[in-house]
Order: structure tokens, then sequence, then C-alpha cells
């Protein structure tokens, strides 16, 4: 990697509240002891009325995995739905819950349990870092040429999730500040905000994910959008905090390498 630079924004106009984003959570922790209960009582009806509380993020979450798989060329659209896998959860957290000690290691059991029911299912790619050790020598135009394509190829992601009453679900609103956290270029993420618009950089933001190794998408996601620490997401993934600590510095150097190159370097335009 040739370039890297290191941001932390200001006053971002795209800033997403952490509070907003971190609701899943509360919910979660509110939700834990009412299971817990209704396990206890026998009370499947109460139990799964407790469970539905929690699934509109999780079927989010799974929504995002099952785009990209399809995307990808695991399986067709429509092969699975979100719903085959929050069935399948309904009976794991229903076997499990009395097993779980509190609200903060349920909260985590969640993502998981989750990710282990869909690796059950995708069968990965071999791993392709051919796109991540070249990101740094993409021209705007090739950018522009990539987008186009990721754009056209996204026009059917919404038909799988139809189930859904908000679209918004499948949605993770990324922002600048996910990607610049230092505080040495504020002159570029600036400059970065008033040109691009909030929707254009979600939109690069998800392109570039898209194309960096499955690892990386899902810790840069745990962490920007679940806002787990890097503990929370090495017990996810049953990993060392160290690699997740990497993995997560390379998507973001790879962010903000693909930000410079399309946006900010006249030279790379070629």
């Amino acid at each position: 990697m040739t370039f890297i630079i290191q941001i932390k924004t200001k006053k971002m106009k795209s800033t997403v509240s952490y509070s907003q984003k971190n609701e899943f959570k509360v919910i979660v922790d509110h939700t834990f002891s009412d299971l817990v209960s209704s396990k206890k009582k026998a009370d499947k009806m109460a139990f799964n009325q407790h469970v539905l509380k929690i699934v509109p993020a999780i079927k989010k979450y799974i929504n995002g995995r099952l785009s990209t798989a399809i995307k990808k060329g695991h399986f067709s659209q429509g092969k699975y739905r979100a719903d085959d896998f929050i069935d399948q959860l309904f009976i794991e957290i229903y076997d499990h819950v009395d097993e779980i000690k509190d609200e903060k290691q349920f909260y985590l059991w969640l993502f998981k349990k989750t990710n282990e029911l869909l690796e059950d299912t995708i069968v990965e790619e071999e791993f392709d870092d051919f796109f991540f050790k070249i990101i740094d020598s993409y021209s705007r135009p090739e950018w522009d040429a990539m987008e186009e394509k990721f754009t056209k190829d996204a026009d059917g992601d919404f038909v799988m999730i139809e189930d859904l009453d908000d679209r918004s679900y499948n949605h993770n609103d990324y922002t600048l500040n996910h990607v610049f956290i230092e505080d040495n270029e504020e002159e570029l993420t600036e400059k970065l905000d008033e040109e691009i618009t909030e929707e254009a950089i979600d939109r690069h933001i998800q392109m570039v994910l898209h194309n960096l190794p499955l690892p990386m998408r899902i810790v840069f996601e745990l962490s920007t959008q679940q806002h787990l620490s890097l503990d929370d997401i090495a017990e996810i993934r049953n990993s060392s905090i160290s690699e997740v600590q990497s993995l997560l510095k390379d998507a973001r150097r790879a962010l903000q390498v693909s930000f410079f190159n399309r946006y900010m370097n006249s030279s790379n335009t070629k």
C-alpha cells in the first residue's frame, strides 16, 4: 500500500448519532430478562413476542450478508430469504437463552449464532486479496465505472427483502467519520464532506467494502454499525484481538486510499 491517511472529522453533515444506531443494543438488553422469564414459565407465545422485538435489526444484518453472497455468485437471488435464518434463530434462542449469563453476553451471542447459521449455508469464495493489493492504483474513471456496475448489479437487492415494511433495514448509512478517525487531515476531510453528497459517500463506501475480503467487511460493519469493541468482535469471530485490529485497520486504509484517489488526487484521472 503506497498511501495511508487517517482522519477524524469535526463537523460531518452526514454523521449518524451513536445513540440512534445503538438502539438495537438497548432493545436486546431490555428483552433478555423477559426471554429468560418466559422460558422459565414455558410460555412460548410470550417468548416469541419478545424475540420479535429484536428481529428487525438481525434481519437487516442477515439481508446484508445475503445480498453480498448473491453479488459474489454464491447462489441465485431468491434461493434464501432472511426468514429462513430467523426461524432457526428462534429455535436457537429458545434452546440456549437460559445458558447465557447476562444481557451483554446475549448481545454478542446473537451475532455469533447468526454468523454460524449464515456460514453453514453460504460457501465463501477462496480468499482473494487482489483488489485490496492494487486498490491504490485505481484512477477516478475506473472508480466511476466500478460504481456504475455496482449500482446496476444492486438494482434487484430489495426484491429479496420485499417482506420488510422499511427498506432502510438494508441500508447501513456509512459516513466519512466511519473511515477517518484521526486528527491530522481535517482539511482534506472537510473538503470531501463539502464536495460529495451523503448518498455518494455511502455508496462509495459500500462499493469498496463489497470488493474487500470478507473478514475485513464483517469486522468493519460490526465496528461501525453495531458499535462493538475489538474484544467483542474477536469473541464473535473466534479470533485474536490483534487480528481484528489488523483487519479493521486494513479496511479503513483501503477506504481512505479509495477516497483520496477518486476525489482528491488530480493526477490519478487517466
